[in-house]
């Protein structure tokens, strides 16, 4: 025996912790009221009812998780409420379909986890929710309090681990006020910059008795956010516009998120000036406008990058600036005065350097800026340059029917066959790449990925999350790749246990095909464990979980059967065998100059 573990008493170490507050003697107070023949006063509720109260007064109708010792007060308040909670297969995956569901509805999303390996499980999906500004809650369980800190059994220091990647974080330590802290972390996920919030709850907390109803889901009164751009700086920045040659508009995801979408539609289309987006942009703009120049970045079209390299006028709005967008800082949008609109004053200059730096919410701001708007610049050559860069870098490929299926045909194969209002959801890769650029996006919150953490896996669990909080005539279409599907695919077993109408596409090319692309044009062809020719048949997988399987090998199956899967009413996955040697272009090498981007690998 280790010397640790000498120093727990026999009797403790075999102690059930939930013995600690659930002692079988009476205490001194109950059997006073024995003896004088009164009632003892009865608690209200427990901690754990609280927590679930918070959760009801917020308005939440799904909850995402997966059971466990700690956690499991709180499950037991859950079994009454009317929240439908939602068992996922792994924890990783509740973060991500928490994720999801609060990009679709724009309410946060909430899941759950018990202490240790659960809270330890759900740090992939929170870091992924606060590098792209998702609204989501995270509620953990955690060994009751006299335990903390004596490496208990399945205790982790959740704070400490998920403080960087969290926008509030905290550690419940009383049972009156457990409820109240999981109130404030759900308008704390939401107001301002969205992001993830956590409230890690030690069994003790969660089983004590209180009286208290949790407050209302208010933000605490120290928290401000600016709402309104300097006035000043709005005027500058609105003759700067005025007197624009080539103005571009450049809407990122903090557009979708601060519901501007419609504001920057009627900015873009009254002023006439160009628009591309950046990838958590998707949808905010519409791709089939004339004015649309669509994605930038390392794998945006060319067109979009042309714009950036040549504009004198850059209007940013609720885009942090990453790399993927920027490529180089020195070369980025060199002749340009940027505009840069961003609810979050961190963000202003952080990358790239703000001219007219507008603090504000990008609603807000828009409007302020239309109305001090005047006149629309003088841009007609600039329009007219933008569609040539269009015809001379278009999108389109080959697609010989003698060789191999092309990923691109099938996207686009896949946006025919639904909806404008559809939702994709992707995993990371080429296939993420693919799915940008071919699917056409019209409408804000229809697009679903991982961006800034770029996390594997996170198509399925997505879809779970998507479909619950889409409405009942939106399609989704879950567009993956072999080694993304491969991580997270016991959530079929979710999909299929609650009768989920997702279709999952898995681009099979038996490669974690990003790599591999890299690998040949940067490794000297060196495929250095990027080769997955052992992935299983992924339509017959389907069918053993429960869910329809399908298989597409040749461009003469596609259509059909993609309408085939996608009208049947339950979960489907096609099993799509792709030419494994199909590579993402336009292409940016890392940190490289956007006017410089590569259409083959001998252009790198």
């Amino acid at each position: 025996m280790s010397e640790r573990a000498a120093k727990v008493p026999p009797a403790e170490e075999e102690q059930d912790d939930d013995q600690i507050t659930d002692s079988a003697a009476p205490d001194a107070a109950t059997e006073d009221a024995a003896e004088t023949g009164s009632e003892a006063t009865e608690p209200v509720t427990t901690g754990a009812e609280s927590v679930i109260r918070a959760l009801e007064n917020a308005g939440v109708e799904y909850a995402f998780g997966v059971q466990g010792g700690a956690i499991m007060p709180v499950y037991d308040a859950l079994y009454d409420s009317d929240i439908t909670h939602v068992t996922m297969a792994h924890e990783q995956g509740a973060a991500h379909a928490a994720d999801a569901y609060g990009i679709v509805s724009g309410e946060p999303g909430v899941c759950l986890a018990t202490s240790g390996p659960g809270a330890t499980n759900l740090v992939t999906g929170i870091a992924d929710a606060d590098m792209d500004s998702d609204p989501m809650v995270a509620l953990t369980g955690q060994v009751p309090t006299e335990f903390v800190g004596n490496d208990a059994f399945q205790e982790t220091d959740t704070t400490g681990v998920t403080t960087p990647i969290t926008k509030d974080n905290t550690f419940a330590s009383d049972s009156d006020t457990v409820g109240s802290d999981v109130s404030e972390a759900f308008a704390l996920a939401g107001e301002g910059r969205p992001g993830p919030t956590l409230v890690d709850l030690p069994k003790d907390i969660t089983k004590g008795e209180t009286d208290r109803e949790p407050d209302a889901p208010n933000v605490p009164d120290t928290y401000e956010v600016q709402e309104r751009a300097d006035p000043e700086i709005v005027d500058a920045a609105a003759e700067r516009i005025e007197n624009a040659a080539r103005p571009v508009l450049m809407l990122g995801g903090g557009v979708i998120k601060g519901e501007a979408s419609e504001a920057c539609r009627e900015f873009a289309i009254e002023h006439e000036i160009p628009v591309l987006t950046t990838m958590p942009g998707l949808g905010s703009f519409p791709e089939d406008h004339e004015l649309s120049l669509e994605m930038a970045g390392m794998h945006g079209t060319g067109y979009a990058n042309m714009a950036i390299t040549h504009c004198d006028t850059l209007i940013g709005i609720g885009t942090r600036f990453d790399d993927r967008l920027t490529g180089g800082i020195e070369t980025f949008a060199p002749d340009a005065e940027v505009i840069h609109v961003d609810i979050d004053p961190a963000e202003i200059s952080k990358n790239i350097h703000a001219d007219y730096p507008l603090v504000g919410d990008a609603e807000t701001v828009v409007e302020q800026l239309s109305e001090a708007v005047d006149a629309s610049p003088e841009a007609k050559k600039w329009r007219a340059q933008c569609q040539q860069w269009k015809s001379d870098y278009s999108m389109a490929y080959d697609a010989p029917e003698d060789e191999p299926v092309q990923p691109e045909f099938v996207v686009e194969a896949l946006d025919e066959a639904t909806s404008d209002r559809a939702i994709v959801t992707t995993g990371v890769g080429q296939h993420q790449m693919w799915a940008c650029q071919y699917w056409t996006y019209t409408e804000p919150r229809t697009w679903v990925s991982s961006h800034g953490l770029g996390a594997m896996g996170y198509g399925l669990p997505s879809a779970i999350g998507a479909r619950l909080a889409a409405d009942d005539d939106q399609e989704v279409i879950c567009v993956d790749g072999d080694g993304s599907f491969l991580m997270t695919l016991q959530g079929l077993s979710v999909a299929v246990r609650e009768d989920l109408d997702i279709t999952v596409a898995v681009l099979n090319n038996e490669y974690i095909g990003m790599v591999r692309q890299w690998q040949d044009a940067f490794f000297d062809g060196r495929h250095s464990a990027s080769d997955y020719d052992w992935m299983p048949e992924f339509d017959k997988l389907a069918e053993a979980f429960g869910a329809r399987g399908f298989r597409i090998d040749d461009y003469d199956e596609v259509a059909d059967t993609i309408e085939e899967a996608v009208a049947y009413d339950g979960p489907s996955v096609i099993d799509v065998h792709i030419d494994p040697d199909a590579n993402v272009y336009p292409m940016v090498p890392s940190g490289g100059d956007n006017g410089q981007f590569a259409l083959a690998e001998d252009q790198l």
